[in-house]
């Protein structure tokens, strides 16, 4: 994986308003915590499946370390809030730069990750336009999200506080997500909603509407508070173009007497 030092976003330069240290402070309240181990379970059974020499995080929402379930060795955590990365060994990077500009060269990633930076990102198709760029042919990009059509969703249009995380994020549905992602070659491979108890913060109740997810996963599986896809590259191939054989024409005239041996 090579990168391009002209796009580079580190030390103090400026990065764009994103909501990474509301969103980290959230993710450290009851309800972010039992958010974060619902996807981290949906990372684990799908980061294994997943292979190559290079994976990239484009965003850092929590301060915990959700790339730990990949065996792919080399990764890269890019944001504009990167330090305190728990659980991260030596051989996760950590880079501060736009996600809808990273300093990364053409065809040089396998595996793309976005944990919920398309919710919070201004541009989020320069942000898939990106990843699309960056990801070799063949190689995947995982979207985690913000699922409008649920509880959570609801939660989002009738609270007051639209200002703090992550309620101040643009929710959008898996079926737009899928939309975009066909438009730039991408195949989707797995799309699933996970978390399906109601965004309560009561620590007691949440304990109790715990089988909420096992009925939830069987009966409405696409209202989840949160959703994952995984998506292929799609390989750009040449259409072959078939000769058009016609029928040899004959040298000899209709009516002519045809030569015998």
């Amino acid at each position: 994986m090579a990168m391009e030092d002209q796009h580079s976003a580190s030390g103090d330069s400026v990065l764009p308003p994103a909501a990474e240290g509301g969103l980290r402070h959230w993710y450290a309240s009851h309800l972010g915590r039992a958010l974060l181990a619902a996807e981290r379970e949906a990372l684990d059974r799908v980061l294994p499946d997943l292979f190559g020499y290079y994976l990239v995080q484009v965003g850092a929402p929590c301060d915990e370390y959700l790339l730990d379930a990949s065996l792919i060795r080399r990764q890269l955590v890019i944001g504009d809030v990167v330090s305190g990365t728990a659980g991260a060994d030596e051989r996760v990077l950590l880079m501060r730069a736009w996600p809808c500009l990273l300093p990364l060269r053409n065809d040089s990633v396998d595996v793309v990750l976005l944990p919920h930076t398309l919710d919070f990102e201004r541009s989020p198709h320069d942000v898939l336009r990106e990843a699309e760029r960056v990801l070799v042919p063949e190689g995947h990009l995982v979207i985690l999200g913000f699922n409008p059509w649920s509880l959570w969703g609801a939660r989002r249009l009738f609270t007051w506080r639209r200002r703090r995380a992550p309620w101040s994020g643009s929710f959008r549905g898996s079926s737009r997500i899928r939309d975009w992602l066909a438009l730039l070659g991408f195949d989707v491979v797995l799309a699933r909603s996970c978390f399906f108890r109601p965004p309560v913060r009561h620590a007691g109740l949440m304990r109790r509407l715990q089988w909420l997810e096992s009925l939830g996963a069987r009966r409405w599986p696409y209202l989840g508070g949160t959703y994952i896809i995984v998506a292929r590259k799609r390989v750009a191939t040449l259409t072959p173009i078939k000769p058009r054989w016609r029928p040899r024409r004959s040298l000899v005239g209709a009516g002519a007497i045809k030569p015998t041996a």
